[in-house]
């Protein structure tokens, strides 16, 4: 469990978001604000593990937005071509045990629940339960300080933070995947107020996502306590490379 004076190895994860078939990067969720970083994801997730990366976070937008319009058979070929060399973690429109327990099953390292969660902790409670702790994290993507899923779309009303990371702790997750909404694909520096919170709750392991754009960026929420940091935008726009993030890492 990660703490600021004691904390967990930090792993980066390059984020390989999927829409239509193609690699995008959204700003702050809003599917009409979309750029398009790659045409065949493969290749995208082939050039970030030749650059160093032994974990990547892939996630279905399609499936987030409606899971009857989920990719998995191109998560699954992402999933096969990195083979032996990387991890993948699988994340987007799963909200029933059948879809999670498919792509653990298809060999992502792990899966990353939202939705279905939040709703219902005792969902994610059957997951570790069956999968184990290490295979199962939950995405706690941040609006106005509640928790949120269903793709992120306006209305959600959603569940404050603190109280929705109480209790999935107490259903055995151990990994939060923190995602400020407004943060996300600005390229604005991280929260590091929100990421502080979760992390000084000392309930389990933080993944920081969105507003990451420099290598200091990195090192400030490792600092924090954080476990591991999700990146997207700034390595799509060159801000930094894999290897640079790595040498900064290991100083």
């Amino acid at each position: 469990m990660a703490s600021r004076n004691h904390p967990a190895p930090f792993e980066l994860l390059p984020a390989i978001d999927l829409r239509g078939g193609r690699v995008v990067r959204l700003l702050r969720g809003d599917f009409e604000r979309e750029t398009v970083y790659g045409e065949d994801p493969l290749v995208v997730a082939a050039r970030f593990v030749r650059d160093g990366a032994r974990l990547l976070h892939v996630v279905d937008l399609d499936g987030a937005r409606d899971p009857a319009f989920r990719q998995e058979a191109l998560l699954r070929s992402i999933v096969r071509s990195v083979g032996e060399s990387a991890r993948v973690e699988v994340s987007g429109g799963l909200r029933d045990e059948e879809s999670a327990e498919a792509m653990l099953l298809a060999g992502a390292a792990r899966v990353v629940v939202g939705t279905a969660a939040l709703r219902d902790p005792t969902f994610a409670r059957r997951l570790v339960d069956r999968h184990g702790p290490d295979r199962v994290a939950v995405a706690l993507d941040v609006r106005e300080g509640r928790a949120v899923g269903h793709g992120w779309a306006l209305g959600s009303r959603g569940t404050p933070v603190e109280e929705a990371v109480a209790d999935l702790a107490a259903a055995g997750v151990r990994t939060f995947e923190v995602t400020p909404i407004d943060r996300d694909g600005t390229m604005t520096g991280p929260d590091l107020e929100l990421l502080g919170r979760v992390v000084d709750l000392g309930l389990g392991a933080v993944i920081a996502s969105a507003g990451i754009t420099t290598t200091d960026d990195l090192r400030s929420v490792r600092a924090l306590g954080c476990t591991g940091a999700i990146v997207g935008r700034a390595l799509y726009e060159g801000s930094f490379t894999i290897g640079a993030a790595l040498e900064a890492l290991r100083g």
